[in-house]
């Protein structure tokens, strides 16, 4: 049986993120709305924990993207497939010294690897480096918050 899995990305600000994974791997940005909506209702939170962006409440601490053919649980908004989360932390990356521990490559399937950087850039990425290593060939882009990526 396969099992559900996330892959959770500490952040500044978990919705610009999700927006932008969410264009780059066009996967759907789950939409989180009922699942506040009922907390809210029970009293569980409080106005603190969300925020209202283009008219849905979504939370200040989180963000997630999921792959759009796998299944979500209608009652809260939460994909049970390939998921990535995105939640903010109070300490920032401190440049180089933080490097990232894994990363996301990206493998552009329609488009060449120049088409895809310049989108990509359009999102808010930058280029870092390319690399050619024997049998390989990428390059290393950021994300609007400096993590790290590689466009194969």
């Amino acid at each position: 049986m396969a099992v559900h899995w996330k892959l959770v990305i500490d952040c500044a600000d978990p919705q610009l993120l999700a927006d932008f994974w969410a264009q780059t791997l066009d996967y759907t940005k789950e939409d989180h709305s009922a699942l506040i909506e009922g907390l809210l209702a029970q009293g569980v939170i409080g106005e603190e924990h969300y925020a209202v962006v283009d008219g849905r409440k979504v939370w200040r601490h989180a963000a997630a993207v999921r792959h759009p053919d796998d299944p979500v649980d209608p009652r809260t908004g939460t994909g049970l497939g390939r998921r990535l989360l995105f939640q903010a932390v109070p300490e920032a990356k401190e440049g180089k010294r933080d490097k990232n521990r894994l990363h996301i490559d990206v493998h552009p399937v329609t488009e060449s690897r120049e088409m895809e950087m310049a989108r990509l850039q359009g999102l808010g990425a930058t280029v870092l480096r390319a690399v050619e290593e024997p049998g390989s060939s990428h390059v290393v882009m950021a994300d609007p918050e400096g993590n790290e990526f590689c466009l194969h």
